[in-house]
């Protein structure tokens, strides 16, 4: 009989070790790339590359795990590369850069991974569905290792996504597909060509639902308010609404507490 493998996945070695070392190793693995992308234009593949092994646990956020002398897999850290990989970059090319490295991490598992699961700004409908795209063609690789989002709690690939955006896909598709993966694709699909009013309509769906998760915030009533909620959407920068687009519920959250220290001023 034929034992189906599962695909091998590797991860950048630098990611594991202790968070110490990490973040020394991301200061230079940031210089390095940069280097390299200003003599040649492209990024080239990390130097080191180590198998993560089915079961191995990926802590995806700071809050998951503060055992930090523990050697491990540390892929939230991975965000501090770009701060390390700018400080090599003239400012007026960093915006370039930036867009060239991440489209360069998406071509990644790793990079796939760390842009669904932690998600840099611009958090736009546009960005979001290619940075969800991206996880869904490595999804396979992605299902051996456990990951570590919340203190205590060890997730599956499905269980982490529907974590962290179950409420933007119904959003997007309510009453979609019951297998995350495909309520992804789809959210995907739609996603990548919303029109303004369709991003509005599914910021609108989620952000109450926010409100009601974070009970430190103050105007409760306003912000659950429908017309209180497109009356200020509607009066934002296009570029701002833009960041909000995709209806991610952390970058909803961040509008919601700057509009609640607006209504402490009034």
């Amino acid at each position: 009989m034929i034992t189906e493998q599962s695909p091998v996945l590797e991860f950048p070695a630098w990611l594991h070790g202790t968070t110490a070392a990490i973040l020394r190793k991301v200061r230079a693995e940031g210089k390095w790339w940069a280097r390299e992308y200003l003599k040649t234009g492209a990024f080239p593949p990390p130097r080191q590359m180590l198998r993560v092994r089915p079961g191995e646990v990926l802590v995806m956020h700071s809050g998951a795990d503060f055992d930090l002398d523990r050697t491990g897999w540390w892929v939230h850290l991975f965000g501090e590369v770009s701060t390390h990989l700018d400080e090599c970059i003239l400012t007026e090319e960093r915006q370039r850069t930036e867009s060239a490295f991440e489209d360069f991490c998406l071509s990644t598992p790793w990079g796939a991974l760390y842009h669904a699961a932690s998600p840099p700004p611009p958090h736009s409908a546009e960005r979001m569905a290619k940075r969800l795209a991206s996880l869904i063609r490595f999804w396979e690789a992605l299902q051996g290792p456990r990951y570590a989002f919340r203190f205590g709690k060890k997730y599956t690939l499905e269980e982490l996504m529907e974590d962290i955006w179950r409420k933007t896909l119904e959003a997007w598709c309510p009453r979609g597909p019951a297998s995350v993966r495909e309520h992804l694709a789809l959210t995907v699909e739609r996603m990548a060509r919303a029109t303004r009013e369709e991003c509005l309509e599914a910021v609108l769906r989620v952000m109450p639902s926010v409100v009601e998760m974070d009970t430190d915030l103050k105007h409760r009533e306003e912000l659950r308010d429908p017309g209180f909620l497109c009356e200020r959407l509607s009066a934002l920068p296009p570029k701002k609404f833009e960041e909000l687009s995709s209806a991610y519920s952390y970058a909803l959250s961040i509008q919601l507490w700057d509009w609640n220290r607006v209504l402490e001023r009034e």
